[in-house]
């Protein structure tokens, strides 16, 4: 006989049942959830410089403590959009109680954040890292330093190039030197008189007078019949030159003007820089408009972050840490960072200012391996005697020094630069192998960064140097992979220095608070499921029980 199938029962679901006493979203929302503690967070920080920007008269205004709480949850929960956020204080029930039932539109949460958060929102930074450190969660002693690019929201292909301009200018001035010298040819002897002005003077100015007078000059002389083909063809290119010269090198002045120091910058962006980016898993990217992201971290929280245009990190640890210094008034006791930083410039400011220095230099890595001290061309691999300041050969032979000279680098820092020089390479068997020069051969070195390498090295191998090193990995490029991988922060929305600088304070400030709910919930779960210790009459009652039970042939558990 078939069994019968059991009957199957559904959870009631009346979707248009009435409350007849609704549920209050405090109720709704978990003890532990990271909403709570952006509330209690930024309830304690200090506003009232932000609240001193508002003016007084026309109709009231959302408060800023609740605009920032609905910011920063809005990053924390991966809501970067205006109009996201704007939906979500309709629709979630997060935001709908940490901003008390409010509903700002996405002009005013734009303008809040754009606007209103501009040279605030480091203070409120400030203020956040300092409630960390006053809770145990953080330390400002011992720093983990890197950088990574941040896309920017300009169009991808709407570079500028200062190359292309230098060359474009220098074309130019070669085209108007050519007018110059045909008009020279066929003129007159009273129109021989315009001076042309120099490349280093010249200006748009300049340029429009001096295509004018060869445009009148072209005009009034008369050629023989042969040379008619070839004047008319320069009469066109004056006519050009008079029409479009003058403004394109006041845009090539503008741009240059814009680029400052910078290679590139991005015509709908002119604060990005155009840089290699990391995309795929190759790590092939291309060059696309971007800002230098600098963090430094302490158990995975931001400690210090900075904004910058430039493409490579080692000209911008001084500044990095200058801001740090500026935020907190005081210098970290040590930093730790990878060999993008392993510059004298940096390795003499951190000596300056009494900071232990575990940044590697370049080639750490490489020069631990057999293949590299198997190199004898190799500087590093050749013996230098510090008494008779002189290097010795892989032949043994003495090199000595023949004089220094001083060199600047891009940052404008002065390095002084010795030369050594080897006596008889002349039938070296090991020649070929050791160098390619043609005489005896000379070394270039810079000994007071040769000297910052060897304490550094000894650092770096040290047993406290190999904990920082296992820990920097960890520390800040973890803290990097958390923000933009796990929660998508790759693409900036917001365009120039100062927003973008705002944009990622947010993106830091949301980490801290996400990591800082994160470890609070795991300490509540740690103490909940703690066994709770025994008073000693407790204990006594259990004994004699536990007798009893053994006496009366009863199981202990019963």
């Amino acid at each position: 006989m078939k069994q019968p199938r059991n009957r199957v029962v559904f959870k009631p679901y009346i979707p248009n049942q009435l409350s007849l006493l609704p549920p209050s979203l405090e109720e709704l929302i978990a003890p532990n959830h990271p909403v709570r503690v952006v509330n209690s967070v930024i309830d304690k920080l200090e506003l009232s410089q932000l609240e001193q920007n508002y003016k007084g008269g026309g109709t009231s205004s959302f408060h800023p403590r609740m605009l920032l709480k609905v910011l920063v949850y809005g990053y924390l929960s991966n809501i970067y959009s205006s109009r996201q956020l704007e939906a979500a204080t309709k629709e979630s029930i997060y935001m709908m109680w940490l901003s008390g039932m409010s509903r700002p539109d996405h002009n005013t949460i734009n303008r809040f954040r754009g606007q209103r958060l501009k040279d605030h929102l480091k203070e409120i930074f400030r203020q956040v890292v300092l409630l960390l450190v006053e809770s145990g969660h953080v330390s400002l002693k011992e720093i983990y330093t890197d950088g990574t690019k941040l896309e920017s929201v300009a169009n991808r292909y709407s570079f500028v190039w200062g190359r292309a301009i230098e060359t474009n200018k220098k074309k130019m001035y070669s085209q108007l030197e050519e007018l110059w010298s045909y008009t020279q040819k066929i003129a007159s002897e009273e129109s021989k008189s315009i001076d042309l002005p120099s490349f280093e003077a010249i200006d748009s100015e300049k340029i429009a007078k001096t295509v004018d007078q060869i445009h009148q000059v072209l005009k009034q002389t008369h050629v023989e019949e042969s040379q008619k083909a070839e004047k008319k063809k320069v009469q066109a290119k004056a006519r050009y030159a008079q029409r479009n010269w003058s403004s394109k090198w006041k845009d090539y002045t503008k741009s240059e003007e814009i680029l400052g120091q910078r290679s590139s910058y991005s015509k709908t962006d002119p604060d990005a820089t155009f840089m290699r980016l990391k995309d795929d898993h190759m790590q092939n990217g291309q060059l696309k408009p971007a800002y230098n992201w600098q963090i430094s971290t302490a158990n995975q929280y931001v400690t210090h972050y900075s904004i910058h245009q430039t493409t490579t990190d080692t000209t911008l640890l001084k500044e990095h840490l200058s801001g740090f210094q500026e935020q907190y008034q005081q210098m970290p006791e040590s930093i730790t960072a990878d060999a993008g930083y392993g510059s004298e410039e940096n390795y003499d400011f951190l000596q300056e200012n009494k900071i232990e220095s575990f940044v590697k230099f370049n080639l750490f890595h490489h020069e631990q391996t057999d293949k590299f001290k198997a190199q004898i061309n190799k500087i590093d691999n050749l013996f230098y005697n510090q008494e008779q300041n002189c290097f010795y050969c892989p032949m043994g032979q003495k090199m000595t020094n023949i004089g220094t000279f001083t060199k600047k680098t891009d940052n404008n820092f002065q390095q002084t630069i010795t030369k050594y020089q080897a006596k008889n390479c002349e039938g070296c068997p090991l020649r070929g192998t050791c160098h390619k020069q043609t005489g005896n051969r000379i070394i270039e070195v810079n000994m007071k960064l040769r000297l910052h390498k060897q304490k550094i090295r000894e650092k770096l191998h040290s047993e406290e140097g190999i904990k920082h090193r296992k820990q920097r990995p960890q520390d800040v490029e973890a803290t990097f992979g958390q923000i933009k991988s796990n929660h998508n922060f790759k693409r900036l929305r917001l365009k120039g220095l100062a927003k973008v600088e705002i944009e990622v304070g947010l993106a830091c400030i949301a980490h801290n608070l996400r990591k800082k709910a994160c470890k609070d919930a795991q300490k509540t779960e740690k103490v909940k499921n703690k066994p709770q210790k025994q008073s000693k009459s407790q204990k006594t009652t259990i004994l004699c029980l536990s007798q009893q039970k053994i006496r009366q042939n009863l199981p202990l558990a019963a």
